[in-house]
């Protein structure tokens, strides 16, 4: 089953990823020991030719671990036939006890990925490079979360074995069911829908007025940083029954199928898109040390917090679709 294009894939990937992380880190810790850009010495000029490898490099390699993700969860979706018991990737993930570990981590690590591209991006624009020990802290920060991911994909990916008989999405994701207990689901019914419209409104508000105003940087960073994992927990309690017309089916995996138009593809990435340029513009707008930024750091703040909001008014509006023209009703 290693034969499988996609797992090829997304093993060489986790390899090449954890060894250039490993390498990042170490190369990360001689930046935050060793930068001093009004030094002229020999080895400060090594080091900033160094640089301009790593992060290109790096950013190459994190780019793809965000693309990574969604081939790994449309891996197991493709997978999920050869399993006795599984109807999407949901059964896939639960073959053997590291699939959704793995996939939390992917998470993490893609939301990382992203906004350690968006601080390069934001570094390449001034002429001093001021966020380029924050840059390096962060890889080495991150290394040992590509490490496990990496390891964890592994140990699922290999291990992965037709002859198991797994759980389907709906004994997984369903109420009353051993892995996810009644209670939380209907706790996602009853007030994490209302929670959930509290922060859109939230968020929107407070993105408008640190749009025009730069005002409220952190608490816009925060939030964003907040609706991942609050509009996945919404997406599954709440939301996921009005796109399968099933007020039972919890799944959050059987509408990236091609018999929901794979919607749900289209709603993940803007989610993790919102969340991710929502932290970026609060780097942009709240360090001081983007003042040498190309244009200022105005132009980076107010662009960084324009594409969030329409990512969160995205995810917004196909969950507002998708439950107004379901024929589902609760």
């Amino acid at each position: 089953m290693t034969l499988t294009p996609g797992i090829i894939a997304l093993l060489l990937s986790s390899a090449l990823t954890a060894l250039m992380m490993a390498y990042a880190a170490w190369f990360g810790i001689r930046v935050l020991r060793r930068w001093d850009l009004r030094s002229g010495s020999d080895g400060q000029l090594r080091l900033e030719r160094r640089t301009y490898l790593v992060s290109t490099l790096m950013a190459n390699v994190l780019l793809f671990e965000v693309l990574a993700l969604f081939l790994f969860i449309q891996t197991a979706e493709r997978l999920h036939p050869l399993f006795v018991g599984a109807m999407c990737a949901a059964g896939t993930l639960y073959v053997n006890p590291f699939g959704y570990p793995a996939l939390i981590l992917r998470i993490a690590l893609a939301a990382l990925a992203g906004l350690w591209l968006v601080l390069n991006m934001l570094d390449n624009r001034a002429p001093d490079y001021p966020l380029i020990r924050l840059k390096y802290a962060m890889l080495v920060l991150m290394a040992p979360v590509a490490m496990a991911s990496a390891a964890l994909s592994w140990l699922y990916l290999t291990g992965l074995r037709a002859d198991v008989i797994t759980s389907c999405c709906g004994t997984l994701f369903s109420q009353g069911s051993a892995e996810v207990k009644e209670d939380i689901l209907l706790l996602g019914a009853n007030m994490m829908r209302n929670i959930y419209i509290a922060a859109s409104a939230l968020v929107f508000v407070l993105g408008a007025v640190y749009y025009r105003a730069g005002r409220g940087p952190l608490a816009y960073g925060l939030l964003s940083a907040l609706m991942l994992p609050l509009g996945l927990y919404t997406l599954i309690t709440s939301v996921s029954p009005y796109i399968y017309e099933l007020p039972t089916h919890h799944c959050p995996f059987c509408m990236i199928q091609g018999d929901y138009h794979y919607i749900g593809y289209l709603i993940y990435a803007c989610l993790l898109m919102g969340s991710v340029l929502g932290m970026g513009a609060w780097a942009a707008g709240a360090l001081r040390a983007l003042s040498s930024m190309e244009g200022g750091p105005e132009g980076p703040r107010r662009t960084l917090t324009l594409l969030s909001l329409c990512s969160f008014g995205a995810y917004t509006l196909v969950v507002i679709w998708s439950v107004l023209s379901s024929n589902l009703r609760m």
